[in-house]
């Protein structure tokens, strides 16, 4: 292992003005950092405290397992590259692109360095006021080491981020390879035909003839004076690789620009027919900046629309409402008629269909209620051969409870659910379809982008819905991707003997940054700018956010957004944050697309008062710049260090989130924040009625939710007709007969609907009723294999005569009973269809009541989300952790431990402690809550007794997760090998 891949500073005092102050004198650094640093990572690592080493393991959990032996093995992890690059991928988007620079700086590289390469020689006032943040972020996540005079990128972050120099790709910053890297292999006869062309004096040998000529590219003066002689179309040429990429294709014989360019050094061949920008000519035409556009701070979210907190509180209600009763619509539909389980899992597309039909939605939200139902508990596979999806128990248990409680019940299982149902209609890694409740739908990252996308909205004024773009672009921003405005701006033909080459990049069109316009020079007119060159840095930034390329030209490797695309994880992200956002609307977390107040309460933040404008609930714009609907980002501090330049952070809570912040929120606090919110929603939701409008057209209308004997009833009594803020019920003769078949009389249904309605019985439904009633049950069907009997031995020979009876194989038995070769169930459906009202009988001759069979699964327990990588480490294993760690560096290093009998071994107990099973494991559970030491008896693997004092971290999966004191190390230790355990004395610990 290398020094280099080792060495990490700490020198928080340094980073900022004071140690800036020095840089810009000449020095090379100020105080420790410049002349006494630590030269290793791992010597940096033994000048931390504690604190910055817990700090360190929580945001890189994955230095974690195992834990380190010692603070070199915490070092050489911290270097590898599959850890950087974890690392690299939870920073923000300034800090990456602060790590871009510093892998294309000098190593070791000047802070003042750094703020050129970031701000631009103007030293932009945001970006310089950000850059101390992003530094310390890099500091204390082990990228980034030395002093504001050395500052070093960690060897294998400088490898990812770095620019190939042996082909055409560029990094995220389009530079291109330096002069000696894309010199290398170069004839000198050739680098001394550059210098004279260039007029420079001709050296010796090649390496002083590379350092000439990195001299005159970085040395202004007598650049503005190479490139004021430069004709307009090389600086054309120029102005379409300055941002990248830096490589260009030519033809064997290129145009006077490019030959003009090539002979100069401005342009250095790298293969047949390739040439690349060096790296200290476009920083140059760039004014020292890295990046066309730097992001110091998070882009806002902003409002699209303002609504009265009231309004928005009283949508979300509403929508919750509809949201319990959709689950409940779902669940009563499938207890007696579920779908059946494919054999791969999950449900058919057929189901699917039928069900959103039933559920009056289509089959996006039909899949996310069914997940949502799922996640909840409420419903699972019955397990039995014909085995289907069913409610559970627990769905008997969900729908008596208040309605409230109910909603409680599905957000708290929809918040930290990996399933995900947006996913259903894709296809896994292996190409096989991936269908609702069926298998592969976890998708880790689902509860934290939906609590992070919950949050975001918090930051908005009560009542303002976002733009779902400013989210997207702001949860891009926090995971480091970059801006969608960096896009490249189309085709076009090249002139002057140049084409563009087929690397990667991210640059936009060439040229913006100077102007965007066609004339000689930079694109301006303007003579005077070539001879002093680059514009400022505020300059180029202005011009490129205007975007544009001139003439249509496209640099190499770049294509629009559409085109180009997403990576697939960041794709996965940004449908995430789509889905979070439909499916809070269908909750009703969120009413008109802003967070409610009981929204609000549920991520742990006060319930908004109805404050700000827009009562009427209506649009008040707010989708502009900064104001009460837009969350000005703001500087913020994210674990600066003792020292560093005062980073005070924003008073907006929509600050930078530190990278790697989420943590998980456990069951019961979900659970408890859930609760909190309901008592919120409460007073919102509608009361249950008793009574329904009965109208003339055989309907009934109910103006509101109804009780659930109430509806129950109407259920069976009627079909559903249309649903919304009232639902509409009609009354027909099946539905008549239905309610009949469940053992109701004529007399029975008279009677409800005149104590259930508050309009008169109209007249015609009463008619319908007694009709149906007069003819149910004249035709008994019965096992024969099957017979039709009746009194009326006209109805019999009316059915033999029709013609529609010809399937059913009927003969007549006797004047009142005909026999039939079908089954009963098969005839009662086909007498039904022609028309007639049979009723089934038993074989004592009694009407079988009939009623759908309601199924239920045995007792299941809901879904456990299914978490990806490692999971957040709590303070009292980060504490054992650096406590064992500090041992094992001071045993390795050979130094004594600390002073004084408490930094000594303890010594154990005489006797072996011995306890029941049951004492063990309540001691241990209550050592790990209170953090306090006990001694233990324990069997070693070789048969041993021996006693350690430990200090439990935690105790699950029959294992006791533990810091011993006796060994300084934290071990884990199996329940079953522990003999007993015993608190030690005062002198012990």
């Amino acid at each position: 292992m290398t020094t280099e891949r080792n060495g990490e500073a700490r020198v928080p005092a340094e980073t900022g003005p004071a140690g800036r102050a020095g840089a810009a004198g000449g020095s090379t650094g100020t105080g420790a950092g410049a002349g006494g640093g630590p030269r290793t990572l791992a010597e940096e690592l033994r000048s931390r405290g504690d604190g910055e080493l817990a700090e360190l393991l929580r945001a890189r959990p994955d230095l974690l397992s195992p834990v380190p032996g010692d603070l070199t093995q915490l070092a050489t992890r911290a270097v590898n590259r599959a850890s950087v690059a974890r690392a690299l991928e939870q920073l923000d988007r300034f800090a990456v692109q602060t790590a871009e620079a510093l892998a294309v700086a000098p190593d070791p590289c000047a802070y003042d360095t750094l703020l050129t390469l970031m701000a631009g020689e103007d030293r932009e006032e945001t970006v310089t006021a950000e850059l101390p943040r992003a530094v310390t972020t890099l500091r204390t996540r082990a990228l980034l080491w030395g002093g504001s005079g050395r500052l070093h990128l960690v060897r294998t972050a400088r490898e990812l981020l770095a620019p190939a120099t042996t082909g055409p790709a560029a990094p995220s910053t389009g530079l291109g390879p330096t002069v000696s890297e894309a010199t290398a292999g170069m004839s000198p006869g050739r680098l001394q035909q550059i210098l004279a062309t260039a007029g420079l004096p001709t050296t010796h040998d090649s390496v002083t003839a590379v350092e000439a000529l990195t001299a005159l590219f970085t040395d202004r003066e007598r650049m503005a004076g190479l490139l004021g002689e430069a004709p307009p179309e090389a600086l054309r040429v120029l102005d379409r690789l300055v941002w990248g990429p830096p490589y260009g294709q030519v033809p064997a014989d290129p145009g006077p620009a490019v030959r003009w360019l090539v002979a100069r050094g401005l342009l250095l061949p790298t293969a047949p027919g390739t040439v690349v920008l060096p790296r200290e000519v476009a920083l140059h035409l760039r004014g020292g900046r890295a990046h066309r556009i730097p992001e110091p701070l998070p882009p806002p979210v902003e409002s699209a629309a303002q609504y009265s907190p009231r309004s928005v509180d009283s949508a979300g209600a509403g929508q919750a409402f509809t949201a319990i009763g959709t689950v409940d619509d779902l669940l009563h539909a499938w207890e007696t008629a579920g779908p059946a389980v494919l054999r791969a899992g999950g449900v058919s597309i057929r189901d699917l269909k039928r069900t959103a039909a039933a559920l009056d939605t289509d089959e996006a939200t039909a899949v996310f209620w069914i997940e949502l139902a799922y996640a909840a508990g409420l419903l699972a596979s019955d397990g039995t051969t014909d085995e289907r999806f069913v409610p559970t128990p627990a769905y008997d248990e969900w729908r008596a409870r208040p309605a409230q409680e109910r909603w409680a019940a599905l957000v708290a299982a929809w918040l930290p659910a990996t399933r995900t149902a947006g996913v259903v209609g894709g296809h896994d890694a292996k190409g096989r379809a991936l269908t609702v409740l069926g298998p592969g739908l976890d998708r880790s990252q689902a509860p934290e982008m939906r609590h992070r996308t919950l949050e975001l909205l918090a930051t908005l004024a009560p009542g303002a819905a976002p733009r779902p773009e400013s989210v997207l672009a702001r949860l891009r921003w926090e995971r480091g991707v970059a801006s969608e405005a960096r896009g490249g701006a189309g085709t076009g033909t090249v002139t002057g003997g140049f084409a563009p080459g087929t690397g990667t990049g991210t640059g936009a069109g060439a040229g913006a940054g100077y102007g965007g316009g066609t004339g000689p020079g930079y694109g301006d007119g303007s003579r005077d700018r070539a001879a002093h060159g680059a514009p400022s840095g505020r300059a180029a930034t202005a011009g490129a956010r205007r975007g544009g390329a001139p003439d249509g030209w496209r640099t190499a490797g770049t294509a629009p957004v559409s085109a180009r695309g997403l990576s697939s994880a960041e794709e996965l992200r940004t449908r995430l944050t789509e889905w979070t956002l439909r499916e809070a609307e269908l909750l009703g977390v969120t009413g008109r697309g802003a967070l409610s107040a009981h929204g609000r309460v549920l991520l742990g933040l006060p319930a908004a008062t109805d404050a700000t404008g827009g009562g009427d609930g209506t649009d008040t714009g707010g989708g502009g710049g900064a104001g009460p609907g837009t969350a000005a980002p703001g500087p913020a501090a994210s674990g600066a260090a003792p020292g560093s330049p005062a980073l005070s952070a924003g008073s907006h809570p929509a600050g930078p989130r530190p990278a790697g912040a989420f943590a998980p929120r456990s069951a019961s606090g979900i659970a408890a924040a859930a609760a909190r919110a309901a008592e919120v929603l409460a007073p919102l939701l509608p009361e249950p009625l008793d009574h329904v409008l009965l109208q003339a057209d055989l309907t009934a209308v109910a103006p509101g939710p109804l009780e659930r004997p109430l509806a129950e009833t109407l259920d069976v009594l009627a079909e559903i007709e249309s649903k919304g803020g009232a639902t509409v019920y009609r009354f027909t003769p099946d539905s008549v007969r239905r309610a009949l078949d469940s053992g109701r009389t004529a007399e029975d249904l008279h009677a409800f609907l005149a104590e259930h309605s508050r309009t008169p019985v109209p007249q015609p439904l009463s008619y319908l009723i007694d009709d149906v009633a007069r003819r149910h049950g004249h035709l008994r069907v019965g096992a024969a294999s099957a017979y039709v009997r009746c009194e009326d031995d006209g109805l019999l020979a009316e059915i033999l005569a029709d013609k529609r009876s010809e399937g059913l194989r009927l003969r007549r038995l006797a004047p009142t009973v005909l026999a039939a070769e079908l089954d009963p169930a098969t005839l009662l459906t086909k007498l039904r269809e022609m028309g007639y009202a049979p009723a089934a009988e038993s074989a004592e001759g009694d009407v079988l009541i009939t009623r759908p069979g309601v199924h239920r699964t045995p007792p299941r327990t809901p879904p456990a989300p299914v978490a990806e990588g490692l999971p957040v480490p709590d303070d009292t294993l980060l504490t054992a952790t650096v406590r064992a760690v500090r041992a094992g560096d001071r045993a390795a290093s050979g130094a004594p431990g600390p002073a004084g009998g408490a930094g000594a071994p303890p010594r154990a107990p005489g006797g072996l402690p011995r306890s029941t099973p049951g004492d063990t494991l309540a001691a241990l559970q209550a050592a790990a809550l209170t953090g306090s030491p006990v001694w233990i008896g324990c069997i070693t693997a070789e048969g041993a007794a021996d006693r350690r004092l430990i200090a439990p971290v935690r105790v699950e999966s029959g294992v006791v997760t533990a810091y011993d004191h006796t060994a300084e190390e934290v071990r884990t230790y199996p329940l079953h090998r522990i003999t007993g355990v015993a608190e030690p004395s005062g002198g012990e610990i």
